[in-house]
């Protein structure tokens, strides 16, 4: 075993994970964060409008280039671990946030060649566990970037020193603060499906969490939870449908930090502020925004601290 350094896993670099996809994997991720029987330009690849949807790439790294179920205890425990970390509970491990930066709109069929290339870019220590971010870029077979993934996952109870610790290179926009002196400028309602869970588990994460009740009970959560990234997926298809005109390639950047959970069939709540123009490069003549997604079941905030840039559609009008 080697010596725990968190220094030294900073910018370590994972093994490139080969990925791909078809018409039939967007279509159904689509479903699997709510898309509706008249959402033309998610749901039907023969409408004019369609494209694929922007964030599809975070279920890449789950379904890797398998056209089958995926063993996910087996994709959480394999592969190479890097240097001067502990050995993580996978029991334990908790999606802390996600963001995704569209680099380059999606093809609709990838083809073979595609891989995910992936290093860490930060690790942090406080006396609750370890904190773990990983950058992903999603290239075409010519080392083109096509999108690029930050991913944190929180470790609840590792330890290193046992002292707060912090390295970080690299990492995600970050959301500005909800104002306080103003209502949103968009607020979205959407109902996720008592079989939400069911139906995006197909896009390649089969964590049981997620489909069994056994497990969800004895993990504290008192049943079946919808994966994460389905809200997120939910939480993006309401800005691109209230700030986007409802067009998949308005939206270039959407990231979230996870805060409640969500159960099937719980209903979703959006609510949008503008907060001026993206400063960022890259996204010059976009809109930034800063939105928060509520559980209305709960009353709970299920995703915090919400940033996304979007071209604005002229209909879209505060």
């Amino acid at each position: 075993m080697s010596q725990v350094d968190l220094a030294s896993a900073v910018g370590w670099q994972d093994e490139d994970q080969p990925v791909s996809w078809n018409q039939r994997d967007l279509l159904l991720y689509a479903v699997g964060i709510g898309a509706k029987k008249d959402d033309f330009a998610l749901i039907n690849e023969l409408d004019k409008s369609w494209a694929p949807f922007p964030t599809y790439p975070v279920v890449l790294p789950f379904k890797g280039k398998s056209q089958d179920v995926v063993n996910f205890r087996q994709l959480m425990t394999g592969g190479k671990r890097a240097p001067g970390l502990p050995k993580f509970d996978p029991n334990r491990g908790v999606h802390g946030s996600q963001s995704i930066e569209i680099l380059k709109p999606l093809p609709p069929v990838s083809g073979d060649g595609w891989k995910i290339k992936k290093r860490i870019v930060a690790v942090s220590e406080n006396k609750s566990g370890i904190i773990l971010e990983n950058e992903l870029v999603l290239v075409d077979p010519q080392g083109t970037p096509y999108a690029k993934l930050y991913s944190a996952s929180f470790n609840l109870g590792a330890k290193a020193t046992g002292t707060n610790f912090t390295k970080r290179i690299a990492g995600p926009p970050q959301a500005k603060p909800t104002p306080k002196d103003r209502k949103p400028d968009w607020v979205v309602r959407d109902q996720t499906s008592p079989e939400q869970a069911v139906v995006y588990r197909l896009s390649g994460d089969y964590n049981e969490l997620h489909i069994n009740p056994a497990i969800g009970a004895s993990t504290g959560f008192g049943g079946v939870i919808l994966h994460g990234l389905s809200t997120f997926g939910f939480a993006a298809r309401a800005i691109i449908s209230a700030v986007g005109g409802g067009d998949p390639r308005s939206l270039t950047l959407f990231g979230v930090r996870f805060t409640a959970p969500v159960k099937p069939g719980d209903a979703l709540e959006t609510s949008i502020w503008e907060v001026g123009p993206a400063q960022a490069k890259g996204h010059e003549g976009e809109t930034e925004l800063t939105f928060v997604t509520r559980n209305v079941a709960t009353g709970k905030v299920c995703l915090g601290a919400g940033v996304a840039y979007v071209k604005k559609a002229e209909k879209s009008k505060l």
